[in-house]
């Protein structure tokens, strides 16, 4: 604890109506100090406690502002409390004010009706005194050398990370409740690479300089793209493979720019299968943030723990459980798709942040190409981005358009980089910018219906429809067995939920652009070739699960009401039971 060395008290300071944020006002009123400090009061004053690690705000006419806990705060006479931060102490000079500021709080410093951002253990420019830092618990009036400030304790960056982990503590321990269940149903699959490592092998491909695989290093021949040039043309691969026949992964490859830093330290020797359980626990915070951000924005009406629950129903409650616990190139897309899923939704609500939406919406394109539809979300919300009626926001769009197509022309602008330049990686694997490689499967069970009807048709329209609501478990007595069929499973069982969006109790604002982005999204993968074969239930709807659950967290039912949790624990239990039994490429390869 420091004293002054000033043998005789200096007399305090009259409070004025510009000072801010240093705990002086006018007499009698009271300023909060930490709920850890000792709060002093002179002639005049009193002091309130207040919990620790708050919003710090310096308000004009004599209001109070808070203080972070381990301090101690003392009032001149005819004043009140001045409040200092967990390692800082605001000292007001003549003339000013003290705005204090602190590593584990925002200090905003309020003058005249103008707010001024203190930044931590920052000064403050003339007409106000510094904020400086000081060791924890030590008195607001403890004296500071003229002239010298304080450093930080701990330092810049350890107070960045409290302030960050203050901010967003729940994010944190849902990755890491997350990544614990997960990790722990990956199993043995968790400390080996998968069987299909297809984007380890992309991404080690282009730091060796070259675009396409080698194909003496193929660890199978399972979905893998092969390019032959005949008569100059680009054509699949027919019969026994060439020494000129050029080889790829046949999926969108943004997965492969995410691992690169991660191969160039392990080479083809990284686990794209831990990735994935790292990965899934990332999007299950993100999807929390998501939730905590329409909750700020007025758009739904659940509180933290509902946004937990509905984050852990993400989690374990849908397609994504098994997925997460896997690697292998096709789940690994599908979870990274959730996560950028989340990111683009996050900044295209009112359409807020444009180019940062476009940007996570090529990434999310770039790595389940089914998502490239649910660009239609953010079209509408930059169209009709208010409360009011839609019909009547649309036709004020024919007198003032230009901030709409401001926001589109902004979110193209984000999406472009990427975009462009997988169109030209397209363009050099298989001659169409469009073309990301399953038109040129080698020696594929789908080639023949591929080249008969095409990737999308209408005949693929019956069996992704069974695979997705109509499919259902089977059961044999003997031996007494539950099975699942590998080409799909009932959405009404991995989701139970989705009855709940069929009868919603409120529709609020995003209630259409939410079931529209869902419809865009879904449609072509019940027009698709593939079911996802093998799986377990229909794992291509979970390119829209992340909306279909903001559908129920908005549509108004309780997470308590009876029916509902019966839905919650009917798809836990059916998820668990896929996260546990399913065998995909990785077991039957390795006989587990």
């Amino acid at each position: 604890m420091s004293r002054s060395k000033s043998k005789r008290p200096r007399p305090s300071t009259p409070a004025r109506p510009g000072d801010t944020a240093t705990g002086k006002g006018t007499p009698g009123t009271a300023t909060p100090a930490a709920a850890s400090e000792n709060g002093h009061t002179g002639k005049g004053g009193t002091a309130a406690p207040k919990s620790a690690a708050e919003h710090v705000q310096g308000v004009t006419g004599g209001k109070g502002a808070s203080a972070s806990a381990s301090e101690q705060g003392h009032a001149g006479k005819g004043g009140t409390a001045a409040p200092t931060s967990a390692s800082a102490q605001g000292h007001a000079g003549k003339g000013g004010s003290a705005a204090p500021s602190s590593a584990a709080e925002h200090v905003r410093g309020v003058t005249d009706g103008t707010a001024t951002p203190a930044a931590a253990a920052g000064h403050s420019s003339a007409g106000t005194a510094a904020a400086a830092s000081g060791a924890t618990a030590e008195h607001g009036n403890a004296g500071v050398p003229p002239g010298t400030t304080p450093s930080p304790s701990g330092g810049l960056p350890l107070n960045v990370l409290r302030v960050w982990l203050s901010a967003y503590r729940v994010e944190v321990v849902l990755f890491l409740v997350a990544f614990a269940v997960l990790a722990s149903f990956s199993s043995q699959r968790f400390l080996r690479q998968s069987a299909a490592p297809h984007f380890v092998y992309q991404s080690q491909a282009w730091l060796e300089g070259r675009l396409d695989i080698d194909p003496q290093v193929l660890p199978n021949l399972e979905d893998w793209a092969c390019v032959r040039v005949v008569n100059g043309e680009k054509v699949r691969c027919e019969g026994r493979p060439l020494p000129s026949d050029r080889w790829f992964v046949s999926f969108p490859s943004f997965p492969a720019v995410v691992m690169l830093p991660f191969v160039a330290l392990h080479g083809y020797q990284f686990n794209d299968t831990s990735f994935d359980v790292i990965f899934g626990a990332l999007a299950v915070a993100l999807f929390y943030s998501l939730l905590r951000f329409l909750a700020k924005e007025g758009e739904t009406a659940r509180n933290r723990n509902e946004n937990i629950a509905l984050s852990l129903i993400l989690a374990f409650g849908t397609l994504f459980f098994y997925c997460a616990i896997r690697g292998e190139v096709w789940f690994s897309a599908e979870v990274m798709g959730v996560a950028f899923t989340c990111l683009y939704a996050r900044n295209s609500v009112r359409a807020h942040r444009p180019v940062l939406a476009g940007l996570f919406f090529s990434m999310a394109t770039l790595t389940r190409t089914p998502l490239f539809f649910t660009g239609v979300f953010f079209v509408l919300e930059a169209l009709c981005p208010g409360p009011e009626s839609r019909l009547s926001q649309l036709k004020a769009l024919g007198q003032n358009w230009k901030p709409a197509a401001r926001k589109v022309g902004l979110f193209a602008l984000g999406a472009a980089p990427l975009g462009l330049l997988a169109a030209a990686y397209n363009v050099y694997r298989f001659g169409r910018p469009g073309e990301f490689g399953h038109r040129f499967l080698f020696n594929n069970r789908v080639n023949a219906d591929i080249d008969h009807w095409g990737l999308f048709h209408w005949e693929y329209l019956p069996r992704n429809l069974e695979a997705a609501f109509l499919k259902l478990p089977t059961v044999s007595f003997d031996p007494l067995r539950l099975a699942y069929d590998p080409y799909g499973l009932t959405l009404l069982l991995t989701l139970p939920l989705l009855v709940f969006l069929l009868i919603p109790k409120t529709r609020p604002r995003l209630h259409w652009p939410l079931w529209l982005t869902v419809a865009a999204c879904a449609l072509p993968g019940l027009l698709y070739q593939n079911t996802g074969y093998m799986q377990f239930g229909f794992r291509f709807s979970l390119d829209y699960t992340p909306y279909l659950l903001l559908l129920f967290a908005i549509g108004g039912w309780s997470l308590r009401n009876r029916a509902v949790l019966f839905a919650v624990a009917l798809g836990v239990l059916v998820n668990f039971w896929g996260a546990v039994a399913f065998r995909g490429y990785t077991e039957l390869v390795r006989n587990w």
